[in-house]
């Protein structure tokens, strides 16, 4: 996919993995309506090797991509919690970059292979009924914030990343983290999976 699609196209293909004009390789999936205004997320676990820097960037991460998330003109609201129970519970892992995540006792996390950061979506015919973030131990300073964000807009649904020059500024390009803004297509996919009423 060298060009910029449409915005209806990238929306299918951040959504369902529908290549341009196909159709959908994953089912369509959201949070259910009486639970996406008040979606409590939260760091729910440190490991202990986890090193204090990483962890104070994080938190003002996880702060950052709410406020993106909540300012999209989505019909979606998260909330910062800081204590449980969250419905996308954050854990900041003992495992680094390539290796395996343990400890958290979530059953799709553990037992995993991770990247820099991991998200594990259950649900239940197209209603997510639970998401929960891993981030590698030694993640860089610079990748933090568009990780998080990435990662808490993938736990909204919008699972799949995007392999394409074109898309390098898009927070679901598959081979970049800098982008700590939704923006342009970015935005307006969170807007269509999430409509105002």
């Amino acid at each position: 996919m060298p060009d910029l699609v449409s915005d209806e196209a990238f929306y299918r293909l951040v959504a369902c993995a529908a290549p341009p004009g196909g159709d959908c390789a994953k089912p369509l999936i959201r949070w259910p309506a009486e639970r996406r205004l008040r979606l409590r997320v939260g760091i729910a676990q440190v490991a202990p090797d986890f090193a204090t820097y990483r962890f104070d960037i994080v938190d003002r991460s996880v702060d950052r991509a709410i406020a993106e998330i909540n300012g999209a003109g989505a019909h979606l609201y998260l909330e910062r919690a800081y204590e449980g129970p969250f419905d996308v519970p954050i854990y900041l892992v003992d495992a680094p970059q390539g290796g395996e995540i343990s400890g958290t006792s979530v059953p799709e996390l553990d037992g995993s292979k991770i990247a820099i950061g991991r998200v594990a979506i259950r649900s239940r015919g197209n209603e997510i009924t639970g998401a929960a973030i891993a981030i590698s131990s030694d993640i860089r300073r610079r990748e933090i914030a568009s990780v998080v964000l990435e990662e808490m807009v993938q736990a909204m649904g919008l699972v799949t990343d995007v392999l394409s020059p074109a898309y390098e500024d898009s927070i679901f390009a598959e081979d970049g983290n800098s982008v700590t803004r939704l923006r342009g297509q970015d935005a307006a996919a969170l807007r269509r999976h999430y409509p105002r009423l």
